[in-house]
């Protein structure tokens, strides 16, 4: 509707401007036609002369189109009603609209003819060296003014539409990262939630029941937390308050192995080094990898890396891609895995918000059988103090 109405308007000031240069045609050319200071290269009517000044008033509104009515109506006003003037108007009018090799030579035209008309005008005195002057004066400058005035108008255009071409683009990243927050957020905790309700089905013990109970409730509680929190942030370009950073990797390995994941964490991570987007970008890197082991491979043995090499913090999560025996480990595998298997756009999603970082993801299959999930993302390393 902006757009739209932005259109309105400027098509409404194009023909204001159209109507007024009109209006100045007929201002100079009539008033000098009825007081007979007007002149003719050939003896014609007064009705004529009104007539042709008619015909070159109207061509002004023909000028957006075409450039030869204007050119051909101020032209015949000269010649026949020895009218100068709407040669300079129209001179103006005629690059104002647009450029190009056809406008020029309406220009040129029109110098031409100004030329002529100033010799044989009986009220002008110029010699012609200056009747050219003159030309050069009043109609090739008022050609570059108008000109000048074309190219400012383009560039106002193209910075608007530059402008609104960023504001979608804005629009549209915002949009993805509400959507990736969501996924992230939504479907880990769901994942983790049904792989536990699962263990509840097949356990015995009473204590582990109301471990894995209080897990359920605990997930629960914290993805209605981080929700709620996502959702009054909507408008603003910050993270959440509670948006987890690289010191909730722990935390995430332990709720692995509690859904029956055998994960072996490796954390060499200087936390006050790195920015909290980053920090929260690695988060997701290892929670995403887990939720894949979870959904493809539940069985498999898991190794998550997070260390710092340089000025690249890298971040993996490597699984075995084999199954594990119930026994094999301090915890049971899950009876089951998830029957959602995914479409990918969680990965996808993470490779956009790695490369918002300066990063690089990369996953795929493993010789062995496996799948890894790497992501290198810059930092500034702490500076040490001087000895």
């Amino acid at each position: 509707m902006g757009e739209n109405l932005a259109g309105l308007v400027a098509r409404r000031r194009d023909a204001l401007g159209d109507v007024l240069l009109a209006l100045a045609v007929l201002a100079f050319a009539v008033p000098a036609i009825l007081t007979g200071r007007s002149f003719s290269l050939m003896p014609v009517p007064e009705a004529v002369r009104l007539a042709v000044t008619s015909a070159a008033a109207a061509a002004v509104l023909a000028r957006r189109r075409t450039p030869w009515p204007l050119v051909t109506g101020t032209s015949a006003c000269a010649l026949f009603a020895g009218q100068l003037v709407p040669l300079t108007l129209a001179a103006y009018a005629l690059t104002a609209e647009r450029g190009g090799r056809h406008r020029l030579g309406a220009v040129a035209a029109l110098a031409g003819v100004y030329v002529v008309v100033d010799r044989v005008n009986p009220y002008s005195d110029h010699a012609p060296l200056l009747a050219v002057v003159w030309a050069v004066a009043l109609v090739c400058l008022p050609a570059l003014a108008g000109h000048w005035v074309s190219r400012y108008r383009a560039m106002i255009r193209e910075l608007r539409e530059s402008a609104r071409a960023g504001e979608e683009q804005a629009a549209a990243l915002e949009r993805r990262r509400i959507a990736w927050e969501l996924h992230d957020t939504v479907t880990h905790a769901v994942t983790v939630m049904v792989l536990n309700a699962g263990l509840i089905q097949d356990a015995d013990d009473p204590g582990e029941i109301r471990k894995l109970a209080g897990s359920i409730e605990d997930k629960g509680v914290r993805a209605l937390t981080e929700l709620r929190e996502l959702l009054t942030a909507l408008r603003s370009s910050d993270l959440p308050p509670s948006a987890e950073s690289v010191e909730g990797i722990p935390r995430l390995v332990e709720e692995g192995r509690v859904t029956g994941l055998r994960v072996a964490l490796h954390y060499e991570v200087p936390e006050e080094a790195l920015s909290r987007q980053a920090g929260h970008t690695c988060y997701r890197v290892v929670q995403e990898g887990l939720n894949n082991v979870r959904k493809h491979a539940p069985g498999a043995d898991v190794q998550v890396v997070c260390e710092a090499r340089g000025d690249t913090l890298n971040v993996s999560v490597v699984n075995s891609g084999g199954a594990v025996a119930a026994g094999g480990g301090d915890r049971a595998a899950p009876a089951r895995a998830p029957a959602h298997e995914g479409s990918g756009y969680g990965l996808t999603g993470l490779s956009e918000r790695v490369a918002q970082q300066g990063g690089r993801l990369t996953y795929g299959p493993t010789a062995e059988g496996g799948f890894a999930l790497n992501a290198s993302i810059p930092y500034r390393p702490p500076e040490r103090p001087a000895n």
